[in-house]
């Protein structure tokens, strides 16, 4: 737990108050943090959902106390995050994950169904049972003993506010970069939102970099790849133009997925030093990289429109026709000049005298 840091000009308050020489401080300090904790630590020590078994919840008629079985009968949790059930009715209750039998199903010998991830066994009036969910899902339960009772459980992965690689640690700051096997190119990497959710439209922006140079590499090919879940969901081939490249997507479901670049090479040019680039690649894992991070569930959103995966109009075709635009005008410009110089040429006329 991080305390705030309390500060006074330049220096610390807390060495301000000169703990080691005024003995009025040292009973005062550990209270200090007695509040902070209070204050800052409170929401972390007691997080967790609570969810009321009210009076008359044990009685399937419709006339009964309870408007609901469960109050609230669906919630939504973070995975990791406790939930607490406390029986305020008469009777005793089971919370027990898996298919009730509905309001009226009991009376047709139906007494619901347990999938077997949680089960409270029963517990008396004013007593409670907690279940920390450890995985993502949509949970049912009921009770045993009244097993109209049904009730639900979101849960959901926690959405961080910082961007990740696959495995949930925490990347520093972008681009993230990688280099090929045979240590001749690096690749950096940057996406936009940091931080992806599904449905949303994500832009993967690289760059390319010779690593003796540290020169920027325009016209490299490439291959660019995402996989999911093992399975390739999107390729596409493609040429950096000044500057980098980019792509555009949507993920439509969570989990971890890995940015691949494969046969990343140029036109068989060489660089300064001498060092090839390009040309045929005998071996594409050398010229492989590979980046990865996670995708989380979108509480916002539950599709999406197409998305236009790549650039609709590249760097290099503005160039073009920059220099088409420029060249014209030019052109014309001094062929008009030629043309007026030769108008204004005097005309010159031989004349003959009388001898």
């Amino acid at each position: 737990m991080t305390f705030p840091k309390i500060m006074h000009g330049n220096q610390d308050l807390f060495f301000n108050l000169k703990v080691q020489t005024n003995p009025m401080a040292k009973l005062i300090f550990p209270f200090v943090f007695l509040i902070a904790f209070l204050i800052y630590g409170y929401d972390d020590a007691f997080s967790e959902k609570t969810i009321t078994i009210p009076f008359g919840a044990y009685n399937p008629e419709l006339n009964t106390p309870a408007k609901t079985w469960y109050e609230p009968s669906l919630i939504s949790v973070e995975i990791g995050e406790k939930v607490t059930w406390v029986n305020k009715d008469k009777e005793a209750h089971t919370i027990t994950s898996g298919k009730g039998s509905g309001r009226f199903g009991w009376m047709s010998n139906e007494f619901g169904e347990s999938d077997g991830y949680f089960d409270s066994g029963r517990f008396m009036p004013n007593e409670s049972w907690s279940f920390a969910f450890d995985k993502k899902g949509m949970f049912t339960y009921y009770c045993t003993i009244h097993p109209w009772m049904e009730g639900t459980i979101l849960v959901q992965r926690g959405i961080p506010d910082y961007p990740t690689d696959g495995l949930g640690n925490r990347i520093e700051k972008f681009p993230a970069i990688q280099f090929t096997a045979d240590r001749a190119i690096e690749a950096d990497l940057t996406w936009e939102p940091n931080v992806i959710k599904t449905h949303e439209k994500i832009r993967f922006i690289y760059q390319f970099y010779d690593t003796v140079t540290d020169r920027n590499l325009s016209k490299m090919s490439y291959d660019f790849v995402l996989v999911q879940d093992g399975k390739e969901v999107y390729r596409d081939s493609g040429k950096t133009e000044i500057g980098g490249d980019f792509r555009d997507y949507a993920f439509d479901s969570s989990g971890p997925v890995l940015v691949r670049f494969e046969k990343i090479q140029g036109d068989a040019r060489e660089s300064a030093e001498g060092r090839t680039l390009g040309g045929d690649i005998q071996r594409p894992e050398q010229r492989t990289v590979e980046f990865s991070t996670i995708i989380h569930d979108n509480p916002d959103m539950a599709f999406h429109e197409k998305v236009q995966t790549k650039p609709a109009q590249r760097l290099e075709l503005y160039y073009d026709l920059m220099m088409v635009i420029i060249a014209v005008p030019v052109v014309l410009f001094v062929s008009l000049i030629f043309l007026m110089k030769r108008k204004s040429k005097p005309s010159s006329t031989k004349s003959s005298s009388p001898v």
